[in-house]
């Protein structure tokens, strides 16, 4: 910047000459003061030797003043250099510096402001001393005159102080236009290619990078258009602005300390928002100055699954709690999301219920598969697998695949696969829209690790799967305020095939999800579950159509809660699933299951649609602790016939073994038989017996046997066969009738009457 040139502006000052001295003042330069015109110690000698035309003047004064009485602008932002050579040509040798009169718009005198720069003492005669001083707005480093805001021009010159008598011969004053001296501490900004970057994509300029980011001192570090390799890990203290782009290789990190947000990380990767974000996330695991990485709202675009171990090369483990928020991730269509399947044989023993042995083709089985065959539960995934000693270990045991068989493995294409993990706990995924664009699946998690949580996500239309667990990477996991959007909408039910969220490890809770039409809204194997507050519907239009299972336990003694949800179309289905040997020989069975205070609705289903099934894979199972209270059970357009029942495609329930069994508080409404256990009925004898039978109505919870009676109370007056009224106590005899659903009442002579009987299908 020269204002000389950008404004027109007019520093320096006329040259000394012989019809000029009263332009060159001996006080401050303001208009009617003397000037050096006319007096005898003063003469414009023309041809020195040193200056050609000069001043010459006999100090006279204590402080001899000579100021040019033009008036020199001082723009704010603009510094001026005033320059003076002189010599002593006899006489006493006085001391000399740059002077000036600071004026403001009114040509008073600016005050409180340094107005002369630093002295030089004379010490010798014929010797030109150069002194010069620096003028201008700003307090910065080299300012000698700091003017500030007030003065809007200047009377420039010198000052001669000390001894009298001394001569002098002054060259013409100097002014010029130094404010590109100052212009890189005026900006706001260091550029990388000031400290040495080269930008040509093959020298290593880490080290310009540094120097530049040491100079900074809060300003912007700027890396100008170029591309930049960094051979090494870099942090960058200050804010830096990209123009150019940088390449790295995959081990090095780039920390951003003040500008850690994948905005910042797309510019520094010429718009590569994949790399950019495999960058951001390595940052993140690896510093320890931000705890998230903010995508700004971004939209990524990725290309094939994000192996988020591979991106950080560094971490095998991970234990501190990081979160990445605000963003979406889009699967484009590349070719780099179709499933990749392989058939293997392998021995399956219950001896070792998580392994298979044996397995052939096992280099080709990724950890994360989903494995399928004869005896395989649903669900079940490739934990870990060890191809010297040709072994797979499960997410969870098989049911009923004892021996050698031909297996499936399939690997979905996961956006965020964190399976090359050992562990990670407490990593979080927050407001983050996986759209999956019916593609790519959307998290997977580890093998191991505890609470991580995903939160106020959307997994739009995954290809397979939304949320999974490969193994135990869920413990404790909270997934909450997740929207889960299938791309099956217009599927029916059983032609479905994609799950929203697969989980294996215990303490997991799910809350205030909304899932739509998959084929399951959660297929849970682990105990200790907590399930509330969802939404999860998979209805389809078909007339009396199949409904699937909207929530699948796999685990028996489960020590669940699923309670105040909306279960539409769909239904809760308990399974031991997961027992190689599933006939029951001893244990809890199936335990520690509540299902209160949720809203469950139906339509166009068939009849024989339940809310409730529970499915025992072996014989002699029976139900030892369930709680089903609080909830509303509706029909609408149809009526089915209960809210509950076994599916015995594999084995019935031991009904007479029931233990803990509480179903009240229910409310139903077009369900045929509303269970309830305790179950109260009314009957009526109209005819004279000693014994009555007395029907359950088909209301005992899942068609269960009447096992006791917890009372009998006559509601009507008690009447033998001489219409006497008798006072009788009947003793009870429970489970009788073809499908021991009913109660006896024995009484000492034979009686009509009314009584109400609450009996149990539990002990």
């Amino acid at each position: 910047m020269n204002k000389a040139i950008t404004d027109g502006l007019v520093f320096m000052p006329v040259a000394f000459a012989a019809g000029n001295l009263g332009q060159f003042s001996r006080g401050d330069g303001t208009p009617g003061s003397d000037t050096y015109n006319g007096i005898a110690t003063a003469a414009f000698v023309p041809a020195d030797q040193d200056f050609g035309g000069c001043l010459e003047v006999q100090k006279t004064d204590a402080t001899q003043k000579l100021r040019y009485m033009g008036q020199t602008p001082l723009p704010l932002g603009c510094y001026l250099k005033i320059t003076a050579r002189v010599k002593a040509v006899s006489g006493a040798l006085p001391e000399i510096r740059i002077a000036g009169y600071a004026a403001q718009a009114n040509g008073s005198a600016a005050s409180g402001i340094v107005t002369a720069g630093p002295t030089t003492q004379l010490t010798s005669y014929g010797e030109v001393v150069e002194i010069s001083a620096i003028v201008g707005s700003g307090n910065r480093d080299g300012v000698d005159l700091v003017w500030g805001t007030s003065a809007t021009y200047g009377h420039f010159g010198i000052d001669m102080i000390g001894i009298n008598g001394g001569v002098l011969r002054i060259d013409d004053l100097q002014i010029e236009d130094v404010t590109n001296v100052f212009l890189r501490d005026m900006m706001n900004w260091v550029d990388v290619r000031d400290y040495g970057a080269v930008g040509d994509g093959v020298t290593d300029d880490t080290a310009a990078f540094e120097a530049a980011d040491a100079a900074a001192a809060g300003r912007r570090v700027l890396v100008s258009s170029g591309v930049y390799r960094l051979e090494q890990s870099l942090t960058l203290e200050s804010r830096v602005q990209f123009e150019g782009t940088l390449s790295m290789p995959t081990e090095a990190i780039l920390s951003l300390a003040k500008d850690f947000s994948l905005p910042v990380y797309i510019d520094a990767f010429g718009g590569d928002e994949e790399l950019a974000f495999k960058k951001a996330l390595q940052s993140l695991l690896n510093g320890a100055d931000h705890e998230s990485l903010d995508l700004g709202g971004r939209r990524v675009s990725v290309y094939g699954p994000i192996d988020v171990q591979a991106a950080v090369p560094n971490r095998t483990t991970y234990a501190q709690r990081r979160v990445i928020r605000n963003g979406q991730l889009r699967a484009e269509d590349s070719g780099n999301w179709s499933p990749e399947t392989v058939t293997s044989t392998a021995t399956y023993s219950a001896g070792t219920p998580w392994k298979l042995t044996n397995v052939s083709n096992i280099a080709n089985i990724q950890q994360g598969s989903l494995v399928t065959g004869a005896g395989v539960g649903r669900e079940i995934y490739v934990k870990d697998v060890n191809v010297a000693a040709q072994e797979l270990t499960l997410s969870q045991p098989l049911s009923d695949a004892v021996g050698v068989q031909t297996y499936t493995f399939t690997r979905f294409k996961f956006m965020l696969d964190f399976t090359g993990f050992e562990r990670l706990n407490v990593f979080e995924l927050e407001g983050i829209e996986f759209q999956c664009n019916e593609l790519a699946s959307g998290v997977l998690w580890p093998a191991f690790g505890t609470v991580n949580v995903v939160r106020n996500c959307v997994f739009n239309r995954p290809g397979h799967r939304g949320l999974v667990s490969s193994g135990d990477g869920c413990q404790g996991a909270l997934i909450d305020l997740c929207q889960f959007i299938s791309h099956e909408g217009c599927e029916l039910t059983q032609n479905r095939q994609s799950v929203a969220i697969v989980t294996n490890a215990n303490d997991v809770k799910i809350r205030n999800c909304r899932a739509s039409q998959f084929r399951h809204f959660a297929v849970v194997s682990g105990a200790q579950s907590i399930i509330t507050g969802n939404h999860f519907f998979q209805g389809d239009p078909a007339n009396a159509g199949v409904r699937s299972a909207g929530v699948v336990l796999t685990l028996r003694a489960c020590n669940a809660q699923i309670s105040g949800n909306y279960i539409d179309n769909c239904f809760i289905e308990w399974t031991n699933e997961r027992e190689p040997e599933p006939d029951f020989t001893g244990g809890f069975g199936f335990a520690g299951l509540s299902i209160t205070n949720n809203v469950m609705l139906c339509s166009n289903v068939a009849t024989s649609f339940s809310f409730i099934v529970v499915k025992p894979y072996g014989i002699n199972h029976r139900l030892n602790g369930l709680n089903v209270s609080g909830n509303t059970f509706r029909g609408v357009g149809v009526a089915i016939d209960r809210a509950e029942r076994i599916d015995t495609s594999f084995a019935d329930m031991d009904k007479g073994s029931f233990r803990d069994v509480s179903f009240v508080g229910n409310t139903y409404h077009n369900i045929e038989y509303g269970a309830q256990n305790p179950l109260m009925v009314t009957h009526s004898q109209n005819t004279h017996a000693q014994v009555w039978e007395v029907d359950s109505g088909n209301r005992l919870p899942f068609e269960g046997y009447s096992q006791q009676v917890d009372s009998v109370v006559a509601t009507s007056r008690l009447r033998n066969e001489s219409n006497v009224s008798e006072y009788d106590l009947p003793y009870t005899q429970a489970g009788t009738g073809p499908n021991n659903d009913r109660v006896q009442l024995t009484f000492s002579r034979p009686v009509l009457g009314d009584v109400a009987v609450t009996m149990r299908s539990d002990r």
